[in-house]
């Protein structure tokens, strides 16, 4: 895993622009901090940090090959799990190697197969190609977007980075946020392609962008495709269960220590089980950690997200699958620590986190990363086979917009209360929120003969993994990569999201629960205690100090009223908030002081220009 930057330009020599890459990659020293390396020609200058999981001293980048008519070369983000395939294919068609590293194998794919080569790629990847013989740049991105990927279009080329900061660093960028982004940041919907900095861009999941003299184009490769599900129940069982077996044994291959993340729930102990069998093949122990909060497991009291705390349920899957299990237990003073919520929102690069669902999973992933560089997680299940409440609910089916905004308002509340409104007034967030629905689901194919009712939960299905799971994939790369921690994702791949998607809700709901095809698939490796609990979110402090510190810092935030953060943000809601008597701050006004304090930060971090009209 590592942090790609670069900057192709067709009317300069950039090799008098070595200052200027060297700015771009060392953003990115989060996400590689191994090893650092660039390269630079007239018209492509290419950026790399690098974190080392596969061949440490072979994988260095960027990486070239001198061809008779030019040099080639990458820098590569992620991991192809089936690069020792494709190196035995690629070695019989006459290529050698220096390496044993899948960057190589990758490169030279391109080389036999050119663009082509994203059709034959198992894995999460970004990886940008300059290709001297006909000078031009190929982008492409994994098919699920797992690995971030973004690009800036200038008057004579294009700038590219796996996060915005690597582009912003650029001087030929201003920092600019318009009406549009600010609709973005406050949406949830994730509307793909569109990116909060003005004039920004993302490769789009499953999509091949090249950039030439000619000009930008964009190719899709790969995306969710509507077909026929003829495989009975067993057989489906079954196959999820081969699937899987097959996808964490590739998962797991690694030169550094790996290990799992563990909820307590079906997703990850499911993986975490399926992986502590196959270690024990070969003598070794899965190491696995979970999050907890300083006196949540005793104290837990129950709402209408999460039934039961998730410690009981992670010891009963350490001890089944007999891990070498870790919790880490993080305080409210932690967790609120101003200095943790700035990590984090550098780490996104825009504001539209989850407050302390953000800030823990950052504090988590850092103290994993003393004893791992590698962690394997039980994230997109839920989208995969249908475990989210609302995919149960009537309000969700018959809704004309996305499932899970029918309930985000029951927990969260609306985030737009908080604005001021100036802003409100020139929002329009239903019209954006409508518009970017209706586009989604316009590109969905429905099955000839598909029920009404089927037809709507493919919808749903949809909905979630070309939408939903890329909030969640993004927050997961950002949190773990900003301390140098790959986080591998097994229910991404695409070989069981296309099976499963297929499968039709009366198949995948078959035992009147949900995620029945996972529960089946892994009842033999799990803990009863597991197979028959409920879905449960990642866990969100209960501690009352930690609403009592957002409560504080926001006053200290109030006491100075010519802070930018007030342009966008109404210090009249705010001035509320802070006189509310801590026990009776609703969850939803927790959520509005999470979010202006990240506001805030932001504003402070990046200084960026706002355009509101």
């Amino acid at each position: 895993m590592c942090g790609i930057v670069g900057w192709v330009s067709f009317e300069r020599d950039l090799r008098v622009e070595q200052a200027t890459l060297d700015d771009m990659t060392e953003t990115m020293s989060c996400r590689g901090p191994d090893d650092r390396g660039t390269w630079v020609v007239d018209h492509a200058a290419l950026g790399h940090r690098r974190l080392a999981v596969i061949d440490l001293p072979g994988g260095r980048q960027p990486m070239t090959v001198n061809t008779p008519d030019g040099a080639v070369a990458m820098v590569y983000s992620g991991e192809a799990y089936n690069f020792g395939e494709l190196r035995e294919e690629l070695y019989g068609r006459g290529h050698r190697f220096l390496t044993d590293s899948d960057t190589e194998v990758v490169l030279h794919g391109y080389l036999e197969w050119g663009e082509a080569v994203a059709d034959r790629l198992n894995g999460m990847y970004a990886f940008a190609i300059w290709d001297s013989r006909v000078d031009k740049l190929v982008m492409i991105r994994d098919r699920m977007g797992i690995k971030p990927f973004y690009y800036y279009e200038t008057p004579d080329g294009v700038l590219f980075g796996s996060e915005p900061k690597a582009i912003l660093a650029n001087p030929m960028v201003e920092p600019t946020v318009t009406m549009d982004g600010i609709r973005e940041m406050f949406a949830f919907v994730k509307s793909p392609g569109h990116v909060a900095w003005d004039g920004m861009n993302e490769v789009l999941p499953g999509t091949v962008v090249t950039v030439s003299r000619s000009g930008l184009r964009t190719h899709v490769y790969w995306s969710l495709q509507t077909r026929p599900h003829t495989d009975d129940r067993d057989t489906s069982v079954a196959h999820v269960r081969e699937l899987l077996d097959d996808i964490v044994r590739r998962q797991l291959v690694a030169d550094v220590p790996r290990c799992t993340l563990l909820s307590g729930g079906l997703d990850s102990s499911a993986m975490t089980a399926i992986a502590a069998e196959q270690l024990a093949e070969v003598g070794e122990t899965v190491r696995s950690f979970s999050v907890d909060f300083v006196g949540q497991t005793e104290h837990f009291i129950p709402d209408s997200l999460r039934d039961a705390p998730d410690t009981p349920y992670v010891h009963d899957v350490a001890k089944r699958s007999r891990t070498d299990h870790r919790d880490i237990v993080l305080d409210s003073e932690l967790v609120a620590d101003p200095a943790a919520r700035r990590h984090m929102l550098i780490a996104r690069d825009i504001p539209e986190g989850v407050g302390d669902i953000d800030t823990s999973l950052y504090l988590l992933f850092k103290e994993i990363r003393k004893h791992s560089t590698v962690a394997l997680s039980g994230e997109s299940a839920d989208e995969v086979f249908g475990g989210y409440k609302w995919f149960f609910d009537p309000r969700a089916w018959e809704a004309n917009t996305f499932p899970w905004l029918v309930r985000y308002d029951d927990h969260f509340g609306d985030d737009r209360d908080i604005l001021t409104p100036e802003v409100m007034s020139q929002l329009n967030m239903d019209e954006y929120v409508q518009d970017s629905y209706d586009s989604a689901v316009a590109g969905i194919d429905r099955l000839d003969g598909e029920s009404d009712f089927e037809w709507r939960m493919r919808k749903i299905c949809n909905l979630h993994l070309t939408r939903f799971v890329r909030i969640l994939l993004d927050r997961k790369d950002r949190a773990s990569m900003a301390v140098g921690l790959e986080v591998r994702v097994p229910y991404c791949d695409h070989r069981l999201v296309e099976y499963v998607y297929n499968a039709p809700w009366s198949l995948k709901t078959f035992d009147g629960r949900e995620k029945s095809l996972l529960r089946a698939a892994a009842k033999d490796v799990l803990p009863q205690s597991v197979i028959d609990r409920v879905k449960s979110p990642y866990p969100s402090t209960q501690d009352p100090k930690y609403a009592v510190a957002l409560q504080q810092q926001c006053k200290e935030l109030l006491s100075d009223r010519s802070h930018p953060v007030f342009g966008l943000i109404s210090p009249d809601w705010l001035t509320h908030a802070v006189s509310v008597d801590t026990p009776q701050i609703t969850p939803m006004s927790r959520r509005g002081l999470e979010r202006t304090l990240d506001v805030a930060a932001w504003m402070e971090i990046y200084k960026p220009t706002l355009k509101l009209s």
